[in-house]
């Protein structure tokens, strides 16, 4: 049986912060797709996915502290017994004493837990509910752009069947979504599906935070007398002005161009300038030949 602290490697005390990251760390380390031939890895990756539910959960958290549930989420026995409670074996032929010997011990039960329960001594035991099917990991590749615009992203289980995912607000690389009963078949009925979020990199955008980031090339004509460019964006290309006397380095904002936050609100695209001189241009090196600007472009370096 899993102790899901164990399990997880934190403290009983841990923050769920400290939850979410000790899984990371596990679940990127012990996924399937990483250790196909280890079966041992799979296994407690299933462990460490169960360990996180429980432990995110705060009622089952705080039943399993109780001693009320075991690391699976099942009922333990009443007294703790099977857990090293407060039942006590009495020696062989020693009868307790409850001051009558033709007590009924079901009218005594039934005094203490309210005439409802029974008495756990009268032959009717609670059974664990049944088990239900194995929960099943898949790993979603999903383009950069489509990830900052939340396009649906389409998946096929392990039985064939596809669905089409809406990816979650503030969405990174990790992010895991449950897709509920999508898993294995069980007595007490189908697992989950836990699907994780791999972003693939992009060619010239990058990512902070909810902003997106890009490196625009420009000519010299455009910094130096300023212009209307085409852009790219993860929604399609707009429309940006330069100023005129644009330096490299030079950083411009195309709002509501980035990642969907958490809260629903849409992160920047900032756009940096850097001038790209054109090679073996005899005009612009006949030009610099003979000019000789006053101003010092490192003077603020003291040099």
């Amino acid at each position: 049986m899993i102790d899901p602290y164990q399990a997880l490697g934190v403290a009983k005390g841990a923050s769920d912060k400290e939850i979410k990251s000790a899984y990371r760390k596990l679940a990127k380390e012990l996924h399937p797709d990483k250790n196909k031939d280890n079966p041992k890895a799979t296994e407690r990756f299933s462990d460490v996915t169960k360990a996180y539910d429980l432990l995110l959960d705060k009622d089952k958290r705080a039943q399993f502290d109780r001693g009320e549930i075991d690391g699976e989420g099942n009922p333990t026995g009443p007294f703790g017994f099977g857990s090293g409670g407060g039942y006590q074996r009495r020696p062989a032929g020693q009868q307790p004493d409850f001051g009558n010997a033709g007590a009924d011990f079901g009218d005594i039960f039934e005094g203490l837990f309210g005439g409802g329960g029974g008495s756990p001594f009268s032959g009717r035991q609670r059974s664990a509910p049944p088990a239900k099917g194995a929960n099943v990991a898949y790993r979603l590749k999903v383009e950069f752009a489509a990830a900052a615009t939340l396009q649906k992203q389409r998946i096929t289980l392990e039985d064939g069947k596809t669905i089409d995912l809406s990816l979650p607000k503030g969405v990174d690389e990790g992010t895991q979504m449950r897709l509920s009963g999508k898993g294995r078949p069980g007595p007490g009925g189908n697992g989950d599906a836990i699907v994780t979020i791999h972003i693939n990199p992009h060619p010239f955008y990058k990512r902070d935070g909810d902003n997106i980031t890009l490196e625009l090339p420009i000519s010299l004509k455009e910094a130096v007398e300023g212009a209307k460019i085409k852009v790219p964006t993860v929604d399609g290309p707009v429309m940006l002005s330069i100023p005129p006397g644009s330096d490299s380095g030079k950083t411009l904002r195309l709002k509501d161009k980035g990642f969907h936050g958490k809260s629903g609100v849409r992160g920047n695209q900032l756009v940096t300038l850097m001038i790209v001189l054109p090679e073996k241009d005899e005009k612009l090196a006949e030009f610099v030949k003979d000019w000789n600007p006053q101003d010092n472009p490192r003077a603020n370096m003291g040099v």
